[in-house]
C-alpha cells in the first residue's frame, strides 16, 4: 500500500475555493488510480472526483461537477482536488485514497490506501 497525507482544507466563505494536495509514498505512485472522497457530520463517505493513472481520464460526482477539478502530477507523487464556487454543503473531511490499478474508480471499496484526511470549512 502507498501511505497518503493531504493538505490545503481550512475555512473558506461561500463562493471562495481552496486546492487540496495529497502527497503519495511508498510505492509507484504512477501505478496508482487515485481518488478524492469526503464524509460530512453525521453522512457516509461519498465519492467526490477520481483520476486514472495518467491523468488522461477524469470522474466526478454530480454535486461537484462544474465546480471541483482533479489532476495529478506524477513527477510530484501529487494528486489535487482544486475546489471552486464553495457553499456550505461542501463542509467535510477530505480524504484522498490510492489503489495500485490502472483504471477509474468511483468506489470506496475500489481503493485500498487512505490518507487521514483534511478539514474543509465553507461558512456561509
Amino acid at each position: 500500500q502507498v501511505q497518503l497525507v493531504e493538505s490545503g482544507g481550512g475555512l473558506v466563505q461561500a463562493g471562495g475555493s481552496l486546492r487540496l494536495s495529497c502527497v503519495a509514498s511508498g510505492r509507484t505512485f504512477s501505478n496508482h488510480a487515485m481518488g478524492w472522497f469526503r464524509q460530512a457530520p453525521g453522512k457516509e463517505r461519498e465519492f467526490m472526483a477520481a483520476i486514472n493513472w495518467s491523468g488522461g481520464s477524469t470522474a466526478y460526482a454530480d454535486s461537484v461537477k462544474g465546480r471541483f477539478t482533479i489532476s495529478r502530477d506524477n513527477a510530484r507523487n501529487t494528486v489535487y482536488l482544486q475546489m471552486n464556487s464553495l457553499n456550505p454543503e461542501d463542509t467535510a473531511v477530505y480524504y484522498c485514497a490510492a489503489r495500485e490499478l490502472l483504471g477509474l474508480y468511483r468506489r470506496l471499496t475500489d481503493y485500498d490506501s487512505w490518507g487521514q484526511g483534511t478539514q474543509v470549512t465553507v461558512s456561509s
